[in-house]
């Protein structure tokens, strides 16, 4: 097996190591246990543990991913509808992405107009029973700023399943938990009967990361899904006084739910290696973000490429 190493005036490593394989990775149980049995990603298992809890994909043929790539929730769907005839399974993402068996690829912008219109020529004009949501901006470090962003990612999301959904269908989506959570909480809460926050045991303890699970899709009455028309005219610091004027008994608390059996692994233990032998990612990125930048250094001499041959033993 061929692979490459990059050295340069000061340190030496392969591309393996770019990539994040080593250090906490190889110590995070999911992580291992997501390469033995091949998905693409560790966040496999959040939507397994979240089915687990919440039984989401009862009586479900038709369903829609949206940011689905590198692909793991995807896989997910799939092995759950294996058995289920005439099921049909739409993935949607900006980013191109490794073909999967019985996964129709969409490659577009959930904010568009054009990508809600080629997700239903896929299902023949038909709404869809679950959509699912596992997308995430790029994180800055500055955290106010990144849960506001991914605070109007799952609007977004939450937007275009207001076209997508029937009436009693499910949503599952990534939510960052921060002081200001309840304000997308009570916008869920306009659409779907039953809205609870679910925090799978393969979703690390140090992560604000949780899932917002809304069951019983039932929009209001007089609404019509629109691109361009936001749920309500209330943004930002209103917020808060609009929740404080609400009666006691609009008032909801979401419930907080532990998903996953107490005997699974916890993520933010390590745990002893079962073996040595180091395995290849499931699906490598087909084109990461750091390929351009890469080339340029390459071209301008600031690093240096060899090429090695490396003998692997079969197993």
């Amino acid at each position: 097996m061929q692979y490459w190493s990059i050295s340069s005036t000061y340190n030496v490593f392969s591309i393996n190591q770019i990539m994040g394989r080593s250090s906490k990775d190889k110590r995070d149980i999911y992580y291992r246990k997501a390469k033995e049995g091949g998905w693409r990603a560790r966040s496999a298992f959040k939507l397994l543990q979240v089915d687990e809890q919440f039984e989401i994909f009862d009586n479900v043929t038709k369903v829609v991913d949206l940011c689905a790539a590198p692909g793991s929730w995807s896989q997910v769907i799939g092995h759950k509808l294996s058995g289920v005839a005439n099921h049909k399974i739409v993935a949607v993402d900006l980013q191109a992405m490794a073909p999967i068996p019985g996964v129709i690829q969409v490659q577009g912008d959930i904010t568009k107009e054009s990508t809600i219109k080629e997700i239903f020529s896929h299902f023949d004009d038909e709404k869809v029973d679950l959509v699912v949501f596992d997308g995430a901006p790029d994180v800055t470090g500055l955290h106010d700023l990144d849960e506001h962003l991914q605070g109007l990612l799952l609007i977004g999301a939450l937007n275009i399943t207001t076209f997508l959904l029937k009436p009693g269908g499910t949503f599952v989506g990534k939510i960052f938990r921060s002081r200001n959570v309840v304000c997308l909480e009570t916008k869920f809460q306009i659409f779907f009967e039953n809205v609870s926050i679910a925090k799978p045991k393969s979703s690390r303890n140090s992560s604000i990361e949780s899932f917002i699970v809304c069951q019983n899709y039932r929009p209001p009455k007089d609404y019509v899904p629109t691109i361009m028309n936001p749920f309500t005219e209330i943004t930002g610091a209103q917020w808060s006084d609009y929740v404080s004027s609400l009666s006691e008994s609009n008032k909801k608390v979401i419930p907080f739910v532990l998903c996953g059996d107490v005997n699974d692994p916890c993520s933010d233990t390590s745990y002893f290696l079962d073996s040595t032998e180091s395995k290849s990612v499931v699906q490598g990125p087909i084109a990461p973000p750091y390929q351009e930048s890469m080339k340029l250094q390459i071209n301008q001499g600031r690093i240096f490429v060899k090429k090695h041959n490396e003998t692997v033993k079969e197993t």
